[in-house]
């Protein structure tokens, strides 16, 4: 059980990201077992990647629609609803596999406790001044070269970790416990791999 002050983490995510997804769920795992406490921030991949040269289908599979509910219901009710909202969406988008249109964001928001009219936010730019200024504060920790999600705490921010399926009991300790390890580490950059699987979310 965990035990002590908790240590604030910062988590930005992008609820269409599946690897987001996964850290996210590992993140529930940690806090279980070391005093953590997780702040959850939203930024984009569609933000991230204007102007880049990406497919179309990879664009229309990853608009910045759900995101903007996401700052639409932080405005409205405060930051500390972001955690189940995310785990709404994330559920439908991720294991049910439903559309990610307003119905079922208006469906999530409904289901986190919050006013389901905010799925309009879907289709307007009302609320895209203060994802992208969430989005910023992110990315200045870590550069523009890495992707969702990014991770801060007690100083370091790192993107990732990139890893499938999502680590449980022990197991998602001693990753935290690694990553820390690695990213507090002056001058420590980057351990890569190709992936050899696809997102599992079992």
């Amino acid at each position: 059980m965990a035990q002590g002050t908790p240590t604030p983490v910062d988590f930005w995510f992008d609820p269409q990201c599946p690897w987001a997804w996964i850290a996210s769920r590992w993140m529930h795992e940690v806090a279980l077992l070391r005093p953590v406490e997780v702040r959850w921030r939203v930024m984009s991949l569609a933000v991230l990647n204007e102007g880049r040269d990406l497919p179309e289908r990879w664009r229309a599979a990853n608009g910045i629609g759900p995101v903007r509910v996401c700052a639409a219901a932080e405005q409205k009710y405060g930051p500390e609803v972001l955690g189940r909202l995310y785990t709404e969406l994330g559920t439908r988008y991720h294991h049910e596999k439903a559309p990610r249109d307003r119905a079922t964001a208006a469906a999530a928001l409904e289901a986190a406790g919050l006013d389901g009219d905010l799925a309009e936010a879907m289709d307007t730019a009302e609320y895209d001044a203060a994802l992208r200024r969430s989005h910023r504060e992110g990315m200045e920790q870590v550069g523009d070269d890495v992707g969702t999600p990014v991770i801060s705490v007690a100083g370091n921010a790192f993107f990732g970790p990139v890893v499938t399926p999502v680590p449980r009991g022990a197991a998602a300790a001693k990753l935290w416990d690694g990553v820390l390890a690695v990213t507090s580490t002056d001058g420590f950059f980057e351990l890569k791999r190709t992936r050899d699987r696809r997102p599992s979310f079992d």
